[in-house]
Protein backbone atom coordinates (compact mmCIF):
# COMPACT_ATOMS: atom_id res chain seq x y z
CA UNK A 1 0.00 0.00 0.00
CA UNK A 2 1.31 3.49 -1.01
CA UNK A 3 4.61 1.89 -2.11
CA UNK A 4 5.71 4.57 -4.60
CA UNK A 5 4.67 7.44 -2.34
CA UNK A 6 6.49 5.86 0.61
CA UNK A 7 9.68 5.39 -1.42
CA UNK A 8 9.65 8.97 -2.74
CA UNK A 9 8.84 10.66 0.57
CA UNK A 10 11.21 8.46 2.60
CA UNK A 11 14.07 9.21 0.20
CA UNK A 12 13.38 12.95 0.12
CA UNK A 13 12.99 13.39 3.89
CA UNK A 14 15.96 11.13 4.70
CA UNK A 15 18.24 13.76 3.15
CA UNK A 16 17.14 16.25 5.82
CA UNK A 17 17.91 14.07 8.84
CA UNK A 18 21.59 14.91 9.07
CA UNK A 19 21.23 18.63 8.46
CA UNK A 20 21.83 20.83 11.46
CA UNK A 21 20.04 23.82 10.01
CA UNK A 22 17.10 24.40 7.69
CA UNK A 23 17.27 27.21 5.17
CA UNK A 24 14.66 28.59 2.79
CA UNK A 25 16.68 26.97 0.02
CA UNK A 26 16.69 23.38 1.32
CA UNK A 27 13.07 23.69 2.54
CA UNK A 28 12.07 24.83 -0.95
CA UNK A 29 13.93 21.92 -2.61
CA UNK A 30 12.47 19.38 -0.17
CA UNK A 31 8.91 20.64 -0.56
CA UNK A 32 9.27 20.61 -4.34
CA UNK A 33 10.13 16.90 -4.12
CA UNK A 34 7.25 16.27 -1.69
CA UNK A 35 4.89 18.08 -4.07
CA UNK A 36 6.03 15.94 -7.01
CA UNK A 37 5.65 12.77 -4.94
CA UNK A 38 2.07 13.67 -4.00
CA UNK A 39 1.10 14.57 -7.57
CA UNK A 40 2.59 11.29 -8.84
CA UNK A 41 0.48 9.51 -6.21
CA UNK A 42 -2.59 11.07 -7.93
CA UNK A 43 -3.46 13.32 -5.00
CA UNK A 44 -5.86 16.10 -6.08
CA UNK A 45 -4.08 19.39 -6.90
CA UNK A 46 -6.03 21.55 -4.37
CA UNK A 47 -5.07 19.07 -1.64
CA UNK A 48 -1.39 19.15 -2.66
CA UNK A 49 -1.29 22.97 -2.82
CA UNK A 50 -2.92 23.37 0.59
CA UNK A 51 -0.68 20.66 2.11
CA UNK A 52 2.57 22.21 0.83
CA UNK A 53 1.54 25.70 2.00
CA UNK A 54 0.86 24.49 5.54
CA UNK A 55 4.10 22.50 5.75
CA UNK A 56 6.09 25.47 4.39
CA UNK A 57 4.46 27.82 6.91
CA UNK A 58 5.30 25.43 9.77
CA UNK A 59 8.85 24.79 8.51
CA UNK A 60 9.70 28.50 8.46
CA UNK A 61 8.23 28.96 11.94
CA UNK A 62 10.33 29.50 15.07
CA UNK A 63 9.46 26.12 16.58
CA UNK A 64 11.10 24.13 13.77
CA UNK A 65 13.98 26.55 13.20
CA UNK A 66 14.99 26.51 16.88
CA UNK A 67 14.70 22.72 17.17
CA UNK A 68 17.84 20.75 18.12
CA UNK A 69 17.21 18.59 15.06
CA UNK A 70 15.33 20.72 12.47
CA UNK A 71 15.43 17.94 9.84
CA UNK A 72 13.54 15.56 12.10
CA UNK A 73 11.22 18.38 13.17
CA UNK A 74 10.27 18.94 9.52
CA UNK A 75 9.59 15.21 9.05
CA UNK A 76 7.35 15.32 12.12
CA UNK A 77 5.58 18.34 10.61
CA UNK A 78 4.98 16.48 7.33
CA UNK A 79 3.58 13.52 9.28
CA UNK A 80 1.30 15.81 11.30
CA UNK A 81 -0.07 17.47 8.13
CA UNK A 82 -0.66 14.05 6.51
CA UNK A 83 -2.76 13.10 9.54
CA UNK A 84 -4.78 16.33 9.28
CA UNK A 85 -5.43 15.77 5.56
CA UNK A 86 -6.82 12.30 6.30
CA UNK A 87 -8.94 13.32 9.25
CA UNK A 88 -7.05 13.51 12.58
CA UNK A 89 -8.55 10.38 14.20
CA UNK A 90 -10.59 7.28 13.43
CA UNK A 91 -14.33 7.93 13.45
CA UNK A 92 -16.30 4.90 14.58
CA UNK A 93 -19.62 3.81 13.12
CA UNK A 94 -22.58 5.43 14.82
CA UNK A 95 -24.89 2.54 15.71
CA UNK A 96 -26.91 4.42 18.35
CA UNK A 97 -30.46 3.71 17.22
CA UNK A 98 -33.40 1.55 18.16
CA UNK A 99 -32.32 -1.88 16.87
CA UNK A 100 -31.73 -2.73 14.21
CA UNK A 101 -29.31 0.07 13.28
CA UNK A 102 -29.45 0.37 9.50
CA UNK A 103 -26.28 0.81 7.43
CA UNK A 104 -26.73 1.69 3.74
CA UNK A 105 -23.84 0.92 1.37
CA UNK A 106 -23.51 2.91 -1.88
CA UNK A 107 -20.92 3.04 -4.66
CA UNK A 108 -20.06 2.39 -8.27
CA UNK A 109 -19.99 -1.06 -9.84
CA UNK A 110 -16.70 -2.87 -9.37
CA UNK A 111 -15.67 -1.04 -6.18
CA UNK A 112 -16.02 -4.22 -4.11
CA UNK A 113 -19.30 -3.19 -2.46
CA UNK A 114 -20.84 -6.64 -1.94
CA UNK A 115 -17.63 -8.11 -0.50
CA UNK A 116 -17.30 -5.07 1.78
CA UNK A 117 -20.86 -5.62 3.10
CA UNK A 118 -19.78 -9.12 4.21
CA UNK A 119 -16.44 -7.86 5.59
CA UNK A 120 -18.17 -5.16 7.64
CA UNK A 121 -20.75 -7.68 8.91
CA UNK A 122 -17.93 -9.96 10.05
CA UNK A 123 -16.06 -7.06 11.69
CA UNK A 124 -19.15 -5.93 13.63
CA UNK A 125 -19.89 -9.48 14.73
CA UNK A 126 -16.35 -10.21 15.98
CA UNK A 127 -15.25 -6.81 17.28
CA UNK A 128 -18.52 -5.24 18.46
CA UNK A 129 -20.37 -8.50 19.31
CA UNK A 130 -23.35 -7.46 17.18
CA UNK A 131 -25.98 -9.74 15.64
CA UNK A 132 -25.82 -8.72 11.98
CA UNK A 133 -28.17 -9.24 9.04
CA UNK A 134 -27.38 -8.45 5.39
CA UNK A 135 -29.60 -7.95 2.35
CA UNK A 136 -28.97 -7.13 -1.31
CA UNK A 137 -31.19 -4.57 -3.02
CA UNK A 138 -29.22 -4.93 -6.27
CA UNK A 139 -32.03 -6.03 -8.59
CA UNK A 140 -29.86 -5.60 -11.69
CA UNK A 141 -27.31 -8.28 -10.85
CA UNK A 142 -28.74 -11.61 -9.66
CA UNK A 143 -25.13 -12.75 -9.18
CA UNK A 144 -24.64 -10.03 -6.53
CA UNK A 145 -27.55 -11.44 -4.49
CA UNK A 146 -26.11 -14.96 -4.76
CA UNK A 147 -22.61 -13.72 -3.89
CA UNK A 148 -23.84 -12.00 -0.72
CA UNK A 149 -25.81 -15.11 0.30
CA UNK A 150 -22.70 -17.30 -0.07
CA UNK A 151 -20.54 -14.86 1.93
CA UNK A 152 -23.21 -14.51 4.66
CA UNK A 153 -23.47 -18.29 5.02
CA UNK A 154 -19.66 -18.61 5.27
CA UNK A 155 -19.49 -15.92 7.97
CA UNK A 156 -22.61 -16.99 9.86
CA UNK A 157 -24.44 -13.70 9.20
CA UNK A 158 -28.23 -13.58 8.82
CA UNK A 159 -29.11 -13.31 5.12
CA UNK A 160 -32.47 -11.95 3.96
CA UNK A 161 -33.70 -13.27 0.62
CA UNK A 162 -34.40 -10.89 -2.23
CA UNK A 163 -35.43 -11.26 -5.86
CA UNK A 164 -34.82 -9.26 -9.04
CA UNK A 165 -38.60 -8.97 -9.52
CA UNK A 166 -38.90 -6.89 -6.31
CA UNK A 167 -38.39 -3.14 -5.87
CA UNK A 168 -35.27 -2.13 -3.89
CA UNK A 169 -37.36 -0.21 -1.33
CA UNK A 170 -39.60 -3.24 -0.69
CA UNK A 171 -36.55 -5.53 -0.33
CA UNK A 172 -34.96 -3.26 2.31
CA UNK A 173 -38.20 -2.60 4.26
CA UNK A 174 -39.05 -6.33 4.38
CA UNK A 175 -35.55 -7.18 5.60
CA UNK A 176 -35.71 -4.56 8.37
CA UNK A 177 -39.09 -5.87 9.56
CA UNK A 178 -37.75 -9.43 9.62
CA UNK A 179 -34.64 -8.25 11.50
CA UNK A 180 -36.80 -6.68 14.23
CA UNK A 181 -38.55 -10.02 14.79
CA UNK A 182 -35.15 -11.77 15.09
CA UNK A 183 -33.83 -9.06 17.48
CA UNK A 184 -30.83 -8.24 15.27
CA UNK A 185 -28.57 -5.31 16.19
CA UNK A 186 -27.54 -4.21 12.69
CA UNK A 187 -28.85 -4.59 9.13
CA UNK A 188 -26.47 -3.78 6.27
CA UNK A 189 -28.19 -2.98 2.97
CA UNK A 190 -26.25 -3.52 -0.27
CA UNK A 191 -27.35 -1.38 -3.23
CA UNK A 192 -26.94 -1.47 -7.00
CA UNK A 193 -23.84 0.07 -8.55
CA UNK A 194 -23.39 1.57 -12.01
CA UNK A 195 -20.36 2.10 -14.20
CA UNK A 196 -20.82 5.85 -13.71
CA UNK A 197 -23.01 8.29 -11.80
CA UNK A 198 -26.39 8.75 -13.54
CA UNK A 199 -29.80 10.27 -12.71
CA UNK A 200 -31.62 6.94 -12.57
CA UNK A 201 -29.14 5.52 -10.08
CA UNK A 202 -29.27 8.61 -7.86
CA UNK A 203 -33.07 8.73 -7.93
CA UNK A 204 -33.29 5.09 -6.89
CA UNK A 205 -30.83 5.36 -4.00
CA UNK A 206 -32.42 8.63 -2.77
CA UNK A 207 -35.82 6.88 -2.58
CA UNK A 208 -34.25 3.93 -0.76
CA UNK A 209 -32.51 6.24 1.73
CA UNK A 210 -35.75 8.14 2.44
CA UNK A 211 -37.67 4.89 3.01
CA UNK A 212 -35.27 3.26 5.51
CA UNK A 213 -33.58 6.30 7.14
CA UNK A 214 -30.19 4.66 7.84
CA UNK A 215 -27.96 5.75 10.75
CA UNK A 216 -24.92 5.29 8.50
CA UNK A 217 -24.71 5.87 4.74
CA UNK A 218 -21.28 4.67 3.62
CA UNK A 219 -19.72 5.25 0.23
CA UNK A 220 -17.57 2.34 -0.99
CA UNK A 221 -14.78 3.49 -3.26
CA UNK A 222 -11.94 1.75 -5.10
CA UNK A 223 -8.72 3.37 -3.88
CA UNK A 224 -6.98 2.47 -7.15
CA UNK A 225 -9.03 5.15 -8.93
CA UNK A 226 -6.94 7.84 -7.18
CA UNK A 227 -8.37 11.37 -7.00
CA UNK A 228 -11.32 10.29 -9.21
CA UNK A 229 -12.53 8.42 -6.12
CA UNK A 230 -12.85 11.73 -4.29
CA UNK A 231 -14.75 13.35 -7.16
CA UNK A 232 -17.20 10.42 -7.37
CA UNK A 233 -17.70 10.54 -3.60
CA UNK A 234 -18.46 14.26 -3.89
CA UNK A 235 -21.14 13.55 -6.54
CA UNK A 236 -22.76 10.97 -4.24
CA UNK A 237 -22.57 13.32 -1.26
CA UNK A 238 -24.47 15.97 -3.23
CA UNK A 239 -27.34 13.47 -3.65
CA UNK A 240 -27.11 11.59 -0.32
CA UNK A 241 -26.16 12.60 3.21
CA UNK A 242 -23.05 10.40 3.34
CA UNK A 243 -21.70 9.72 6.84
CA UNK A 244 -18.42 8.09 5.85
CA UNK A 245 -16.19 6.38 3.31
CA UNK A 246 -14.77 2.86 3.03
CA UNK A 247 -11.68 2.59 0.83
CA UNK A 248 -11.28 -0.79 -0.91
CA UNK A 249 -8.40 -2.54 -2.71
CA UNK A 250 -5.73 -0.58 -0.84
CA UNK A 251 -3.46 -3.63 -1.08
CA UNK A 252 -3.27 -3.07 -4.85
CA UNK A 253 -2.90 0.71 -4.67
CA UNK A 254 0.69 1.82 -5.20
CA UNK A 255 -0.29 5.52 -5.23
CA UNK A 256 -2.53 6.55 -2.34
CA UNK A 257 -4.21 9.52 -4.03
CA UNK A 258 -7.70 8.49 -2.88
CA UNK A 259 -6.77 8.25 0.80
CA UNK A 260 -5.12 11.68 0.74
CA UNK A 261 -7.76 13.45 -1.37
CA UNK A 262 -11.12 12.15 -0.26
CA UNK A 263 -11.45 13.75 3.18
CA UNK A 264 -10.30 17.15 1.92
CA UNK A 265 -12.72 17.17 -1.03
CA UNK A 266 -15.82 15.61 0.57
CA UNK A 267 -15.37 16.54 4.23
CA UNK A 268 -16.43 12.97 5.07
CA UNK A 269 -14.33 10.66 7.29
CA UNK A 270 -12.73 7.48 5.99
CA UNK A 271 -14.02 4.91 8.48
CA UNK A 272 -12.54 1.65 7.13
CA UNK A 273 -9.94 0.49 4.65
CA UNK A 274 -9.96 -2.82 2.75
CA UNK A 275 -6.48 -4.34 2.57
CA UNK A 276 -7.06 -7.65 0.77
CA UNK A 277 -9.56 -10.00 -0.81
CA UNK A 278 -10.21 -12.18 2.25
CA UNK A 279 -13.21 -11.42 4.45
CA UNK A 280 -10.96 -10.54 7.41
CA UNK A 281 -9.06 -7.92 5.37
CA UNK A 282 -10.93 -4.85 6.66
CA UNK A 283 -9.37 -2.44 9.16
CA UNK A 284 -10.60 0.72 10.88
CA UNK A 285 -8.93 3.71 9.22
CA UNK A 286 -6.51 5.45 11.60
CA UNK A 287 -5.01 8.55 9.90
CA UNK A 288 -1.98 8.66 12.25
CA UNK A 289 -1.13 5.00 11.56
CA UNK A 290 -1.58 5.39 7.79
CA UNK A 291 0.63 8.52 7.83
CA UNK A 292 3.34 6.50 9.60
CA UNK A 293 3.09 3.79 6.93
CA UNK A 294 3.28 6.37 4.13
CA UNK A 295 6.49 7.77 5.63
CA UNK A 296 7.98 4.27 5.99
CA UNK A 297 7.78 4.38 9.81
CA UNK A 298 5.59 1.29 10.05
CA UNK A 299 2.46 0.71 12.10
CA UNK A 300 3.24 -1.48 15.06
CA UNK A 301 -0.07 -0.78 16.81
CA UNK A 302 -2.10 -2.27 13.94
CA UNK A 303 0.35 -5.16 13.67
CA UNK A 304 0.04 -5.97 17.38
CA UNK A 305 -3.77 -5.76 17.20
CA UNK A 306 -3.77 -8.10 14.20
CA UNK A 307 -1.55 -10.61 15.99
CA UNK A 308 -3.76 -10.47 19.09
CA UNK A 309 -6.88 -11.11 17.00
CA UNK A 310 -5.55 -13.83 14.72
CA UNK A 311 -2.88 -15.65 16.71
CA UNK A 312 -3.86 -18.87 18.46
CA UNK A 313 -3.37 -17.80 22.09
CA UNK A 314 -3.70 -21.34 23.51
CA UNK A 315 -0.95 -22.67 21.25
CA UNK A 316 1.26 -19.66 22.02
CA UNK A 317 0.84 -20.13 25.79
CA UNK A 318 1.47 -23.88 25.45
CA UNK A 319 4.71 -23.20 23.53
CA UNK A 320 5.83 -20.61 26.11
CA UNK A 321 5.30 -23.11 28.95
CA UNK A 322 7.15 -25.80 27.02
CA UNK A 323 10.17 -23.57 26.33
CA UNK A 324 10.28 -22.24 29.89
CA UNK A 325 10.57 -25.85 31.14
CA UNK A 326 13.68 -26.32 29.01
CA UNK A 327 12.02 -28.56 26.43
CA UNK A 328 13.19 -28.37 22.83
CA UNK A 329 11.48 -26.33 20.09
CA UNK A 330 10.70 -29.09 17.55
CA UNK A 331 9.41 -29.10 13.97
CA UNK A 332 5.78 -29.42 15.11
CA UNK A 333 6.22 -26.12 16.98
CA UNK A 334 7.86 -24.59 13.90
CA UNK A 335 4.92 -25.75 11.75
CA UNK A 336 2.48 -24.08 14.18
CA UNK A 337 4.42 -20.80 13.82
CA UNK A 338 4.24 -21.04 10.01
CA UNK A 339 0.50 -21.76 10.12
CA UNK A 340 -0.10 -18.75 12.36
CA UNK A 341 1.92 -16.57 9.99
CA UNK A 342 -0.16 -17.91 7.08
CA UNK A 343 -3.37 -17.18 9.01
CA UNK A 344 -2.30 -13.55 9.37
CA UNK A 345 -1.96 -13.19 5.60
CA UNK A 346 1.74 -14.00 5.33
CA UNK A 347 4.78 -11.74 5.39
CA UNK A 348 3.56 -9.62 2.46
CA UNK A 349 0.40 -8.58 4.31
CA UNK A 350 2.42 -7.33 7.28
CA UNK A 351 5.35 -5.73 5.47
CA UNK A 352 4.01 -2.18 5.23
CA UNK A 353 3.34 -2.22 9.00
CA UNK A 354 6.98 -2.92 9.84
CA UNK A 355 9.10 0.11 10.84
CA UNK A 356 11.93 0.90 8.42
CA UNK A 357 10.34 -1.01 5.54
CA UNK A 358 10.98 2.05 3.35
CA UNK A 359 14.72 1.37 3.68
CA UNK A 360 14.39 -2.15 2.28
CA UNK A 361 15.34 -2.21 -1.44
CA UNK A 362 12.42 -2.84 -3.82
CA UNK A 363 14.06 -5.93 -5.32
CA UNK A 364 14.15 -7.45 -1.81
CA UNK A 365 10.45 -6.65 -1.29
CA UNK A 366 9.66 -8.27 -4.64
CA UNK A 367 11.30 -11.50 -3.48
CA UNK A 368 8.77 -11.94 -0.66
CA UNK A 369 6.70 -14.95 -1.68
CA UNK A 370 3.95 -16.00 0.72
CA UNK A 371 3.43 -19.21 -1.27
CA UNK A 372 6.72 -20.29 0.29
CA UNK A 373 4.88 -20.68 3.61
CA UNK A 374 2.61 -23.35 2.09
CA UNK A 375 5.66 -25.11 0.59
CA UNK A 376 7.46 -25.07 3.96
CA UNK A 377 4.41 -26.51 5.72
CA UNK A 378 4.21 -29.23 3.02
CA UNK A 379 7.85 -30.22 3.73
CA UNK A 380 7.11 -30.68 7.45
CA UNK A 381 3.89 -32.58 6.68
CA UNK A 382 5.99 -35.03 4.66
CA UNK A 383 8.01 -35.99 7.76
CA UNK A 384 7.13 -38.74 10.23
CA UNK A 385 6.03 -37.82 13.77
CA UNK A 386 9.37 -39.08 15.09
CA UNK A 387 11.33 -36.93 12.61
CA UNK A 388 9.37 -33.84 13.64
CA UNK A 389 10.16 -34.47 17.31
CA UNK A 390 13.82 -35.32 16.66
CA UNK A 391 14.98 -33.28 13.62
CA UNK A 392 18.59 -34.47 14.02
CA UNK A 393 17.46 -37.84 12.63
CA UNK A 394 16.85 -36.25 9.23
CA UNK A 395 19.88 -37.03 7.09
CA UNK A 396 20.71 -38.55 3.68
CA UNK A 397 17.95 -40.95 2.60
CA UNK A 398 15.39 -39.44 4.96
CA UNK A 399 15.88 -36.05 3.30
CA UNK A 400 15.40 -37.64 -0.15
CA UNK A 401 12.21 -39.39 0.99
CA UNK A 402 10.77 -36.17 2.48
CA UNK A 403 11.59 -34.17 -0.69
CA UNK A 404 9.95 -36.81 -2.89
CA UNK A 405 6.92 -36.97 -0.58
CA UNK A 406 6.14 -33.25 -0.92
CA UNK A 407 7.34 -32.85 -4.53
CA UNK A 408 10.19 -30.48 -3.66
CA UNK A 409 13.95 -30.31 -3.98
CA UNK A 410 16.49 -31.64 -1.48
CA UNK A 411 17.71 -28.08 -0.84
CA UNK A 412 14.16 -27.07 0.22
CA UNK A 413 14.26 -29.70 2.98
CA UNK A 414 17.74 -28.54 4.05
CA UNK A 415 16.56 -24.91 4.13
CA UNK A 416 13.64 -25.77 6.44
CA UNK A 417 15.97 -27.63 8.80
CA UNK A 418 18.37 -24.67 8.84
CA UNK A 419 15.58 -22.19 9.58
CA UNK A 420 14.27 -24.45 12.35
CA UNK A 421 17.78 -24.59 13.89
CA UNK A 422 17.91 -20.79 13.95
CA UNK A 423 14.51 -20.56 15.63
CA UNK A 424 15.52 -23.24 18.12
CA UNK A 425 18.61 -21.26 19.15
CA UNK A 426 16.52 -18.11 19.55
CA UNK A 427 14.00 -19.98 21.74
CA UNK A 428 16.80 -21.26 24.00
CA UNK A 429 17.93 -17.68 24.62
CA UNK A 430 14.33 -16.73 25.33
CA UNK A 431 14.06 -19.59 27.86
CA UNK A 432 17.11 -18.29 29.71
CA UNK A 433 15.37 -14.95 30.04
CA UNK A 434 18.40 -13.07 28.71
CA UNK A 435 16.83 -10.36 26.55
CA UNK A 436 20.20 -9.03 25.35
CA UNK A 437 21.23 -12.50 24.18
CA UNK A 438 17.86 -13.00 22.56
CA UNK A 439 18.07 -9.71 20.62
CA UNK A 440 21.59 -10.56 19.44
CA UNK A 441 20.26 -13.95 18.36
CA UNK A 442 17.40 -12.40 16.41
CA UNK A 443 19.79 -10.05 14.58
CA UNK A 444 22.19 -12.84 13.65
CA UNK A 445 19.29 -15.05 12.56
CA UNK A 446 17.91 -12.24 10.40
CA UNK A 447 21.27 -11.96 8.68
CA UNK A 448 21.23 -15.69 7.99
CA UNK A 449 17.68 -15.93 6.73
CA UNK A 450 16.44 -14.44 3.50
CA UNK A 451 13.22 -12.40 3.69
Amino acid sequence: MFDNLTDRLSGTLKNLKGQGKLSESNIKDTLHEVRMALLEADVALPVVTDFIEKVKEGALGKKVQSSLNPGQALIKLVQSELVKVMGEANEELNLKANPPAIVLMAGLQGAGKTTTVAKLGRWLKLNKKKKVGVVSADVYRPAAIKQLQTLANDLDLVFFDSDVSQKPVDIAVNAIEAAKKQFLDVVIVDTAGRLHVDEEMMGEIKALHAAINPVETLFIVDSMTGQDAANTAKAFDNALPLTGIILTKADGDARGGAALSIRHITGKPIKFIGVGEKTDALEPFYPDRIASRILGMGDMLSLIEEIEQKADKKKSEKLARKISKGKSFDLNDFKDQLLQMQNMGGVGAMMDKLPGIGNVPQDMKDKVDDKALARQIAVINSMTLKERRYPDLIKGNRKKRIAAGCGQELQDVSRILKQHKMMQKMMKKFAKGNMANMMRGIKSNMRGMRM
